[in-house]
C-alpha cells in the first residue's frame, strides 16, 4: 500500500465506487469505473447491494481519496446520510465524496449539507466528472 506521500509523487488517484442498498442496476457505475480507469485512476468496485458499513470499510481497507456512490433506488436520504455518520466516525473527512444517480435537486442541497461534495445527475458527462475529481483533490492535499 503506498502512502499519502508516494501518491501524491505518483498522482495516483485511488477511488471506490460502490452500489448502496437494494438497487441492482449497475451499468452506470460500471460506466463511470471505466472513464475513471482511463483517466489514470485507480478503481475499486464494489458490486452492488452495498451495506454502508461494506462501503466505509473498503474506503478504509483501499485507503481511498474518494467514494462514489451510484443509486438509483431512491433511498438516497436513508443511506448516504448513514454512510456519511460512518465515514465520520471512522475519522474519513479527507476523502472526497460524490453521489450520481436520480436524485432530485432538493435533496441534493440536503445531500451537500451533509458532506456529499457533489452530485451528478443523469447525463452529466464522465469528462466533468474526472475533472471535478481531479481539480477538488488538488486543494486536499
Amino acid at each position: 500500500m503506498l502512502s499519502k506521500a508516494e501518491k501524491i509523487v505518483t498522482c495516483i488517484i485511488r477511488v471506490v465506487i460502490a452500489k448502496p442498498g437494494l438497487d441492482g442496476h449497475d451499468r452506470g457505475a460500471k460506466a463511470i469505473a471505466q472513464a475513471l480507469r482511463d483517466a489514470g485512476m485507480e478503481v475499486i468496485y464494489t458490486g452492488i447491494r452495498q451495506t454502508p458499513q461494506a462501503i466505509v470499510s473498503t474506503v478504509l481497507q483501499e485507503d481511498a481519496d474518494v467514494l462514489g456512490l451510484s443509486i438509483l433506488s431512491g433511498a438516497h436520504n436513508h443511506l448516504l446520510p448513514k454512510i456519511m455518520e460512518l465515514m465520520k466516525a471512522n475519522q474519513l473527512d479527507d476523502v472526497l465524496v460524490i453521489a450520481g444517480g436520480i436524485i432530485p435537486d432538493d435533496d441534493i442541497l440536503e445531500l451537500k449539507k451533509i458532506g456529499v461534495k457533489e452530485v451528478f445527475t443523469p447525463g452529466a458527462s464522465m469528462q466533468k466528472i474526472v475533472e471535478f475529481i481531479k481539480a477538488n483533490l488538488r486543494h486536499k492535499v
